[in-house]
């Protein structure tokens, strides 16, 4: 086991010898996927890799090594993934379920039915955490279990409350620890069901051998971290009074798969995020599509010359546009800025949160004065997708579903980090004159962060 979050330091970086391992096992799985098409790959990073210091180098070479681009998943979406692997899993879906999952640095608890997880919390507690926290250096496991069984139950209290309410009718566990307890107690003939009375057997199991790597039915690999995850687990049972457990073989792996098949399969969950977002906030369906449009015509004309021809940042500019007026629903005065924030920081199912945070960049550069630290974290691609956002936006800005079919959009090789030229219809810009200023400002407003725009009045 590669344990990644054994590695993290206090200053949110990797221990040397968990990252040389990490990337050992990395470069082992790189040879298997050599074949492998790469919209047939996907691969998600998860709570480690969520707190890792932004100068950390770690997922960059990770990323060199593999070939492929790692997408840091939120604890929901992790949560979300969970849920679906678990649920695809389960024969009977029609029963309301409470999935947990015990990982090695988090905690995810879902409450969901037919396939759609409704209550999503990830906590910050997993069985490596917890086994470093209390297990490791304290001579007395039955002092150190009544410690973390605390620490546990401290952590569950601020959303008790919340999941009692929504109740369930199973409960189902998944992943490394819990699938270690049913191991165990098959070996300790105590039964395939989890319940708090098994728990216990085997917490004063462990006390009573002074090992955790005596206790039978335990894989030598898990044995280090497996009096962590089950604290946390007794520590769920008493929150809420749980009578029994089922466990499940899928979880996050499965979940990522069931995604990767549906985006292959148009059924993507990013679209629908997308969706339920311009209701959740009232965004002018009309004029999300007129930009939308436009701005994803823009970048079919132009992606050969800009090196944009890559199907994901199509895409990508496609959800910003539609979410372009999201902030409108806070305010109208710097709406931009609102909606940027909003994207920033909400839910978004499906999402990374690297794709997240473009989309806030692309939101937050479509209109009015430009900032360059807006998007100074962004790739460099970032900013001609936002040009492009731009130039739609202002050329929908008075709302009329009249617009001329004809205008094209032209690389100006001339200049970095983009030029380009649009050419519009002169009777066409004659109808609608504050379109025309609006233009004829923006190639001031783009100059500022060095972008070159002309455009083209054609009779």
């Amino acid at each position: 086991m590669v344990r990644l979050g054994e590695g993290l330091t206090s200053t949110n970086h990797l221990d040397p010898v968990v990252e040389h391992r990490a990337i050992q096992c990395l470069e082992r799985m790189s040879e298997r996927l050599r074949s492998v098409d790469s919209g047939s790959v996907r691969v998600v990073g998860t709570n480690t890799l969520r707190q890792l210091s932004k100068n950390n180098q770690f997922v960059a070479l990770a990323e060199q090594v593999l070939g492929h681009p790692i997408e840091i998943i939120s604890g929901r979406e992790e949560a979300r993934l969970i849920y679906s692997g678990v649920s695809h899993d389960l024969g009977d879906n029609t029963r309301r379920q409470l999935v947990i999952d015990i990982g090695g640095g988090s905690t995810e608890l879902i409450v969901g039915e037919n396939f759609a997880p409704q209550t999503l919390e990830s906590l910050h507690m997993g069985c490596v955490s917890m086994t470093n926290k209390h297990f490791k250096n304290n001579p007395s496991l039955e002092e150190a279990f009544l410690n973390a069984i605390v620490d546990a139950l401290v952590e569950l209290e601020p959303i008790a409350q919340t999941y009692r309410q929504a109740g369930w009718n199973q409960v189902v566990g998944a992943s490394g620890t819990i699938n270690g307890v049913v191991s165990v107690q098959n070996a300790m003939d105590l039964g395939t069901q989890i319940t708090h009375g098994s728990l216990r057997a085997i917490r004063r199991e462990i006390i009573r051998l002074s090992d955790v790597s005596l206790l039978p039915g335990l894989g030598v690999a898990r044995a280090d971290v497996f009096a962590g995850g089950l604290a946390i687990l007794i520590a769920i049972f008493e929150t809420f009074d749980i009578t029994s457990m089922e466990a499940s073989q899928s979880a996050l792996r499965e979940g990522v798969i069931l995604d990767l098949v549906g985006r292959k399969r148009d059924s993507d969950i990013r679209d629908h995020t997308v969706s339920d977002l311009c209701i959740r906030f009232n965004v002018d369906a009309g004029q999300a599509s007129r930009v939308k449009q436009t701005a994803t015509n823009f970048f079919d004309q132009i992606k050969g010359d800009w090196g944009l021809d890559i199907k994901a940042r199509r895409r990508l500019l496609g959800w910003a546009a539609n979410l372009h007026e999201i902030g409108m629903d806070i305010s109208h005065n710097k709406y931009h800025r609102h909606g940027s924030y909003l994207l920033s920081y909400m839910d978004m199912p499906g999402f990374s949160r690297t794709e997240q945070a473009q989309i806030a960049i692309l939101v937050g550069m479509h209109r009015r004065r430009l900032n360059p630290e807006t998007f100074e974290n962004g790739p460099p691609w970032i900013i001609k997708l936002g040009v492009l956002l731009r130039l739609a936006a202002v050329i929908h800005r008075h709302r009329d579903t009249t617009i001329d079919t004809s205008m094209r959009v032209f690389d100006d090789t001339e200049c970095e980090p983009a030029g380009i030229q649009l050419s519009i219809d002169k009777t066409y810009l004659e109808r609608h004159p504050l379109t025309e200023l609006d233009l004829e400002h923006e190639v001031e407003l783009l100059a500022s962060i060095g972008v070159r725009f002309r455009l083209k009045a054609k009779t």
